[in-house]
């Protein structure tokens, strides 16, 4: 089986309309809507190599949702993807390896770019952690 790419985001349209691109770009791609099942999934023994995050979520912090993932699975790539225009990335989050090109501002007129981002971190991944 193929790398699996998460995404978690409250708002369906954004949700699913992520998910049936990167699947049209040939990716396999799970979405859900809260943090808290991301979390049970991967610790239940789900493997995903490209988590795409959004940050203002109802159950918990986006930035806190990856610091736990980050935990569970180290090897797990991440991209924001939020609505907040004066986000600003944590320190903590630079530390394990993001960056402000891992940052994407909703809503996306292209989502070209962030596809790109998701294939960079897959290439990435080592062989196994997807």
């Amino acid at each position: 089986m193929g790398m699996w790419i998460l995404i978690v985001d409250d708002e369906e349209m954004i949700r699913e309309g992520l998910k049936a691109y990167l699947e049209d770009e040939g990716m396999q791609a799970m979405a859900l809507e809260s943090a808290e099942e991301a979390v049970q999934r991967v610790k239940g023994g789900q493997a995903f190599a490209v988590c795409i995050m959004d940050i203002r979520l109802p159950d918990m912090d986006g930035n806190a949702a990856i610091r736990i993932l980050h935990s569970l699975c180290p090897n797990m790539g991440f991209i924001i993807h939020t609505g907040s225009a004066d986000y600003d990335l944590p320190s903590d989050l630079q530390a394990i390896g993001l960056s402000d090109e891992q940052v994407y501002l909703k809503p996306l007129n292209d989502m070209a770019p962030l596809a790109a981002t998701v294939r960079k971190l897959l290439a990435q991944t080592p062989r196994g952690a997807g």
